[in-house]
């Protein structure tokens, strides 16, 4: 029996498809936004800007742009099309997936502008949240697929920190935004190892140019996760600065037993993979850190660099580049070769603003300066290239 493949029609591709799928929008919103929020936080960094910012740090408001902006923008299309391939449910498109994104770009584009118009921004922030959630776990429990809301909960849990910042913000918690910051960092890494343990080694067998099935243990999945689990819950409620060190150096040790299995020479070979790789490293060199801080204090701010940076931002940027040219029936295997830049510009942007720091701290504000712009150039790299990808139909006329 053969199947007969309709050629893609010349008018269908001219359309727009921006909101056939969530990762669409969110991903186009999230690398825009990845330089429009860095440019402006230079700008109030080097006092070039008169940003009105109160009740919070200007750090602070950086911080949360960048986890809860940025990073909530990246997770939402990962997970609206993820989540359709998982349980065969179609999720947000066309007016609805509009709606919650302009929730989105709302409350950013209110927040640029500094605390001034704080309560509209939270609204529609929080509101935000709130459908994302709805949206992602609807369709798992249609599906019955309950292992799956392991997800959902993470997300639940980032919504709540989000309430948790902007509570802070409006004087009503006390230090409400250091809870919110320092939570949202580790809900983030816990995404991505939970993620990044289904997805990275299936990504390198089938990436690699040769056969290999890359070793995995469930002992050691259940470790990560239990120490992991300790870990946040000492972090935010028993502050215990000898057990995080404790709990960092136990998921260091175990996680890097978990990267080296996963660990073939043909990653290098393709930059989907080795950015991929490279990224977990830089989220376990992360935990090094972290089990260092009670010794080096000066390290808090450049661990959490190594996280953000290195490990959220690298890894969001490569999935990204990665989805997008899966899901609009492009080759995965041939991406652009600009995105070889782009990746190694998020590598030195992490270089820039954590390690180098670490031997000259006398010339801090320039490293910073330096790291930024890296990023912002990797982050345009994306957007030069994949903004028509991202607005146009699939290649191969499917909808989606």
């Amino acid at each position: 029996m053969q199947i007969k493949m309709n050629k893609p029609n010349q008018n269908d591709m001219k359309k727009l498809a921006l909101f056939n799928l969530g990762f669409r929008p969110f991903f186009l919103g999230a690398s825009i936004f990845a330089v429009i929020s860095i440019v402006s936080w230079m700008l109030v960094y080097f006092s070039l800007s008169n940003v009105r910012i109160e009740n919070v740090s200007t750090s602070q408001w950086h911080a949360h742009e960048m986890l809860y902006g940025y990073g909530m923008a990246v997770v939402a299309g990962f997970l609206l099309t993820a989540v359709k391939n998982w349980t065969g449910i179609s999720t947000l498109h066309g007016k609805p997936l509009m709606l919650l994104f302009m929730l989105w770009c709302t409350a950013r584009v209110l927040f640029l502008f500094g605390t001034a118009l704080l309560p509209w921004a939270a609204t529609a922030d929080l509101l935000f949240g709130l459908i994302l959630i709805v949206a992602i776990a609807i369709p798992i429990i249609k599906a019955k697929q309950w292992m799956q809301l392991a997800v959902v909960s993470k997300i639940m849990l980032l919504w709540v920190g989000n309430l948790v910042f902007y509570l802070g913000c409006f004087g009503v918690l006390a230090s409400g935004m250091l809870y919110a910051i320092n939570g949202a960092v580790l809900l983030f890494i816990s995404l991505i190892l939970m993620i990044g343990r289904r997805v990275i080694p299936f990504f390198i067998e089938r990436g690699v140019e040769y056969k290999i099935q890359l070793k995995q243990y469930k002992w050691l999945d259940i470790s990560i996760l239990l120490v992991f689990v300790a870990l946040f819950l000492n972090v935010i409620f028993l502050q215990i600065a000898s057990l995080t060190s404790l709990l960092a150096g136990v998921l260091f040790a175990l996680n890097g037993y978990r990267l080296y299995n996963w660990y073939t020479a043909g990653i290098w070979r393709v930059p989907l993979l080795w950015s991929l790789y490279l990224s977990a490293w830089l989220i376990n060199l992360g935990f090094f850190c972290y089990g260092l801080q009670t010794l080096f204090s000066h390290l808090s701010i450049l661990t959490l660099h190594i996280f953000t940076i290195g490990g959220i931002g690298l890894m969001t940027l490569s999935m990204m580049s990665r989805v997008a040219l899966g899901h609009t029936g492009r080759d995965i295997r041939k991406p652009s070769r600009w995105m070889s830049f782009a990746f190694a510009g998020v590598v030195a942007s992490v270089i820039f603003r954590a390690v180098v720091p670490m031997v000259t701290m006398q010339f801090y504000p320039s490293w910073v300066f330096v790291a930024a712009i890296f990023w912002i150039l990797a982050f345009a790299i994306f957007v030069v290239i994949y903004t028509p990808i991202l607005l146009k139909p699939r290649a191969d006329g499917a909808f989606g």
